[in-house]
């Protein structure tokens, strides 16, 4: 499923973009943009759906290194907004957004899973 999902990104570029870092030619963490329009900022806005860094490669400024790429790759884009989602619990996540700039939006997720 998750590789059907990238597949659908490499298919229509202008629908996300994913970035991969890579050290010594072997992919150690990446991170997927998906681009939206908001009626609201009448501009595009960027959904950063995934960011995953390999356990063993935590901690050495990966993450830093992916988001912060993400950041300048959504700003390229022309997008005037990043939005993402992480599961309440994980608070290592948040902090470690909080300390990108990221804040804690007053809007509440809600989700209709489809079969």
């Amino acid at each position: 499923t998750q590789a059907r999902g990238l597949q659908r990104i490499f298919e229509a570029p202008d629908s996300g973009d994913i970035l991969v870092l890579a050290e010594d030619d072997r992919p150690v963490g990446m991170v997927s943009l998906l681009y939206l329009t908001s009626t609201a900022l009448g501009s595009r806005v960027a959904l950063l759906e995934d960011m995953v860094v390999q356990p063993g490669q935590r901690g050495r400024g990966c993450g830093s290194r992916l988001l912060k790429a993400a950041v300048e790759c959504a700003r390229q884009r022309g997008c005037r907004r990043i939005t993402l989602l992480t599961d309440g619990h994980n608070l290592d996540a948040q902090r470690f957004y909080r300390q990108h700039g990221f804040a804690v939006s007053d809007m509440k997720a809600m989700r209709l899973m489809l079969d």
